[in-house]
């Protein structure tokens, strides 16, 4: 799961409810747009405007409903048409969970699972984005606090067989993907990795993978297995991945940097990947665009922002608890489609100031439905997405055909 997804799982339960890889020139175009802005698109090489619709098949299968002023309309068409170049998915190894745990219907499809992330990556490229996958190696949320290892690799106790493991399945979905012509533009070599991969839920004799206990040298092999697969599976495609790592929030990331590319030997790799919460970091958002600008010097690679959200408000359309709510407001941005919208294009326009390379909004189409979770029915975070609660376009998502400064 995201960063804060998981590691906020608790406040849900202690907070009361309130009711090619080039995507086309630059250009500026009259679509229908919620007010009366002047949109300007951009490609996803000049900069990548990104949202992650992972669960975006999983509403429309439970009567989500999505429309720009008042008519139904595809939501992937719908983020395209208002400057989306890059659809961000999760992927996990064989997330059979969705279907004994949260459905009990071994028929309901295996969400954000292979034929699921097809599914959406067929629907993205069909509107012209770029897709971000973005690999947990898990068979359930990746982060910070949970990276557990997918249980087909359970019995694995040498680091060499996981390695091997690693690299063959990398290899196996990319090259799955790149048969069926649509190969990502963007992989991401792990989520949210700022203690390493697979050392939660793992048995002792597993090949220790925490970096935040020093094993680095280990995590570097198994991340630089993923890198080669991703590599590899390229060799013959017409579209070579860029390769993502990605920690969560600014403060962590150079000290992981430094330590994975020095003890752990990974050097193979193309964007820096950052979730950007500003209500759960230590980096006000004025000193993002210096943070940014010091890693790409310092590391010499590009650099994302591959997380972040707002909220547009801080009511409920359901009964699920969600994750933010008045204590996730800053102070210059009411928690207004207004607020939301300022913020997003002070992020953006700061990751810009700092020579990033783009900004991928985390779920701004999960909305209120009959879709289920582990933890709820609808949804924990239509308060910052870009649909109101009848599932209509609202203004946020105008941040992404803002005429920057680059």
């Amino acid at each position: 799961m995201s960063y804060l997804k998981t590691i906020f799982l608790l406040l849900l339960l202690f907070t009361s409810c309130s009711s090619d890889s080039s995507i086309g020139p630059r250009v500026n175009q009259d679509d229908d747009l919620p007010d009366d802005s002047d949109p300007v698109y951009y490609s996803a090489d000049e900069f990548v405007m990104g949202a992650d619709l992972s669960y975006v098949n999983q509403i429309l299968d439970h009567g989500g409903i999505y429309s720009v002023d008042g008519e139904i309309q595809n939501p992937y068409k719908i983020f395209a048409d208002h400057g989306t170049n890059t659809v961000r998915l999760r992927l996990w190894h064989n997330p059979e969970w969705i279907q004994t745990e949260v459905y009990e219907d071994p028929a309901k499809p295996l969400y954000s699972g292979f034929e699921d992330v097809k599914r959406s990556m067929e629907e993205a490229k069909a509107q012209g984005m770029a897709v971000n996958l973005d690999f947990h190696y898990s068979d359930i949320w990746a982060d910070p606090s949970h990276q557990d290892i997918p249980a087909a690799w359970l019995e694995i106790t040498e680091l060499e067989v996981l390695k091997d493991s690693v690299y063959n399945y990398t290899y196996e979905t990319l090259s799955k993907l790149d048969a069926d012509g649509i190969m990502p533009e963007f992989v991401q070599v792990g989520n949210e990795t700022n203690c390493g991969m697979m050392y939660t839920n793992a048995p002792v004799d597993f090949p220790p993978l925490n970096g935040c206990d020093g094993h680095w040298e280990n995590l570097g092999e198994v991340i630089n297995s993923g890198i080669e697969a991703v590599r590899d599976a390229g060799v013959n495609s017409d579209i070579q991945p860029k390769i993502i790592l990605h920690i969560a929030q600014p403060e962590n990331t150079e000290w992981w940097f430094e330590n994975i590319m020095s003890e752990g030997g990974v050097s193979d790799f193309d964007i820096i990947g950052i979730s950007y919460y500003s209500h759960f970091s230590d980096t006000p958002l004025s000193e993002l665009d210096e943070y940014i600008s010091t890693f790409r010097e310092k590391f010499d690679r590009e650099v994302m922002v591959v997380e972040t959200a707002y909220s547009w408000t801080t009511e409920n359309a359901d009964q699920y608890n969600n994750i933010f709510g008045e204590s996730a407001i800053e102070s210059n941005y009411p928690a207004t489609k207004e607020g939301q919208l300022q913020y997003l294009i002070d992020l953006t326009q700061a990751v810009m100031d700092g020579g990033g390379s783009g900004v991928m909004v985390w779920e701004p189409a999960w909305i209120t439905s009959d879709m289920k979770d582990l933890w709820g029915t609808g949804s924990s975070w239509e308060n910052n997405a870009f649909f109101d609660y009848d599932g209509d376009l609202h203004q946020g998502i105008n941040f992404m055909t803002t005429d920057y400064e680059l």
